[in-house]
């Protein structure tokens, strides 16, 4: 019997009108759908008057449940993949059941639709060519000091995703190394309640330390200003870095594609400098 296939079905990220009439198709139709949260997902088929055999699959269950999902595409099932909002496998562990689909030799079969990365790209007035995506900062911690430094360091529109609660303090700790950077806050998108507020670091930090933010929101950075394409600048520049909190081989990295040096080069400045 040949293998199912595996549905990636976006779902919308707050109006009901985003949904695609291929989702709707493919929900109707599939043997199992793989949700990250029954109760919403039971909602969303609801209003749209269809029955389908479901089942949870989340980060806090992933490693239990993915073995019965791989099982049930390999016994020749069709399964559809959906997330609480916008589309699945991104920033979720979908990304880890579309890997070992794949490893599997399993059809994937990604679907267009709603996606918080790009509606909140589009509507930023920030470049959107090229641009890093960098999903959820870590809460805490050195991981967390690496990746603000990294994201900062950009010289490309950077989005991330960050929860209402800790946005004034990521705001906050990223204002504090560059308050003049340009930013954008994308909150509730597509929602009753949406809003694109835009402004430098600073400004979106004092604003949403005075009020608690509400809802999903998308940060996203303009690109940072290019550093002087001046190697004498280099060794200050991985310095700069590296007390920001990016170890020596990822300053050297981030630094070299800054100035338009070769990794070596730079690498070997910087140790004579040191």
């Amino acid at each position: 019997m040949p293998a199912g296939t595996l549905y990636l079905c976006p779902t919308p990220l707050g109006n009901l009108e985003d949904i695609t009439l291929r989702a709707l198709r493919v929900l109707r139709e599939a043997d199992l759908v793989a949700a990250e949260d029954t109760r919403r997902t039971r909602a969303l088929l609801g209003h749209f008057k269809i029955k389908a055999r479901l089942t949870s699959y989340h980060e806090h269950n992933s490693e239990k449940k993915m073995p019965a999902l791989i099982g049930a595409l390999l016994d020749g099932l069709d399964v559809a993949l959906v997330s609480d909002a916008g589309t699945p496998a991104i920033s979720d562990p979908g990304h880890e059941l579309v890997k070992e689909a794949v490893a599997k030799q399993i059809t994937v079969v990604s679907l267009p639709g709603p996606s918080a990365v790009i509606c909140a790209l589009a509507g930023s007035g920030l470049p959107s060519s090229p641009f890093s995506f960098y999903g959820f900062p870590p809460a805490r911690g050195r991981l967390r000091r690496q990746q603000l430094a990294a994201m900062l360091a950009e010289d490309k529109t950077v989005i991330f995703y960050e929860a209402p609660h800790r946005l004034a303090r990521t705001l906050g700790e990223m204002a504090g190394e560059q308050p003049e950077r340009q930013a954008v806050v994308a909150r509730e998108l597509t929602k009753l309640h949406e809003e694109f507020v835009r402004g430098t670091l600073q400004e979106l930090s004092d604003k949403f330390s005075a009020a608690e933010a509400r809802g999903e929101c998308t940060v996203l950075l303009a690109p940072a200003p290019r550093a002087p394409e001046q190697k004498s600048g280099a060794p200050v520049l991985v310095e700069e870095l590296i007390n920001s909190g990016l170890t020596k081989k990822e300053a050297v990295r981030v630094a070299a594609k800054r100035l338009g040096l070769s990794r070596r080069e730079l690498y070997q400045q910087f140790c004579i400098k040191k």
